[in-house]
């Protein structure tokens, strides 16, 4: 593959959006959205069957908002900045999820993934074999428990997008805006309950938005999961780390379902992405189609995704992600 200056160059004229495209999208996603939203609680008069089924199209309806804030962030959707983060402020009140806040950590995790030395901010944690086994037995447990799916993808997404994005303190003090972004999220959110709760009914808003938001934080961890977790990853110390490898080789390429592709914003083909953050979703695909050579790296399907669940350690001899069972502690 070439290196990283060489793709900046080639994939430029994919990168800054169309605006008729942009509006375009948004405003169908937020209409298939609220179209869902709307059927989900007509349903709660015919039956919760019924309702949590249209769950599943509402959360990834969610999902796609969610990639249009992540492309907003990114500078990819709006030429304005402005609008830009006016757009992913307001959608960051329905993914839970502070738009600048969420902005300055992903472009530090774009800026340093796969990198050994820059763990921490917009990763899933992941320890090599030695500090693993360099651990005391309760730091072993605690990292073991952290990894169980039950955690990752239930209890610790709840905790992590309910829980945590709620608390401004969990930035450091200097990051003044990140910490109004979270804030204002919180406040956004209050008026949000209130105003729906007050016309619809508290009891009916939760029946609603509960599943919705649960699913789709659910399988957003997923995602982000499946997109640098996988055996053949990449990951190196600062001084042998680069950009271009950890796009190319420690970025999945998600080849998803049609339909699934389209529900997940194109978010699959992950290390195109990483190569050119600045191109917006909707021309990945062509991007891709363009340059197959693109198609030559770490390539997870939908079913053999579920195998990269079992990864939890970075095998430095062996330069793979190995499950707990490949290692014997001391």
């Amino acid at each position: 593959m070439e290196p990283d200056a060489a793709w900046t160059a080639r994939l430029a004229r994919y990168k800054g959006p169309e605006l008729w495209h942009s509006v375009w999208q948004l405003a169908s996603a937020a209409a298939l959205f609220v179209g869902a939203w709307a059927l989900m609680y007509v349903s709660l008069h015919v039956g919760y069957w019924l309702t949590l089924l249209l769950a599943v199209p509402a959360c990834f309806f969610l999902i796609r908002l969610f990639i249009i804030q992540h492309d907003c962030g990114h500078a990819a959707f709006f030429r304005s900045a402005r609008a830009a983060d006016i757009v992913g402020s307001i959608i960051g009140v329905l993914t839970l999820t502070p738009y600048h806040y969420w902005k300055k950590t992903h472009a530090m995790h774009h800026a340093t993934s796969g990198n050994l030395e820059h763990r921490g901010f917009g990763d899933i944690n992941t320890l090599t074999v030695d500090e693993y086994l360099a651990r005391s037995r309760w730091r072993r447990f605690t990292y073991r428990v952290y990894r169980h799916p039950a955690v990752l993808f239930g209890v610790g997404a709840v905790l992590h997008f309910f829980v945590r994005h709620r608390i401004p303190t969990i930035v450091p003090r200097e990051w003044t805006r990140e910490r109004r972004s979270i804030l204002w999220t919180d406040v956004g959110l209050l008026v949000l309950i209130v105003v729906m709760g007050t016309l619809l009914g508290f009891r009916e808003f939760l029946l609603v938005q509960l599943p919705v938001t649960l699913l789709s934080t659910a399988i957003g961890v997923w995602l982000f999961y499946v997109q640098h977790q996988f055996e053949p990853t990449y990951w190196e110390h600062d001084e042998r780390w680069a950009y271009d490898a950890a796009a190319l080789q420690g970025s999945s390429y998600y080849r998803l379902p049609r339909l699934l592709q389209w529900a997940t914003g194109n978010i699959g083909l992950h290390h195109i992405h990483h190569l050119h953050p600045r191109i917006p979703n909707y021309r990945l695909q062509r991007a891709l189609e363009d340059h197959p050579e693109l198609r030559r790296v770490p390539t997870l399907t939908l079913w053999g995704s579920f195998r990269c669940v079992g990864l939890t350690l970075w095998d430095e001899r062996q330069r793979k992600l190995v499950p707990f069972a490949a290692v014997r502690p001391l």
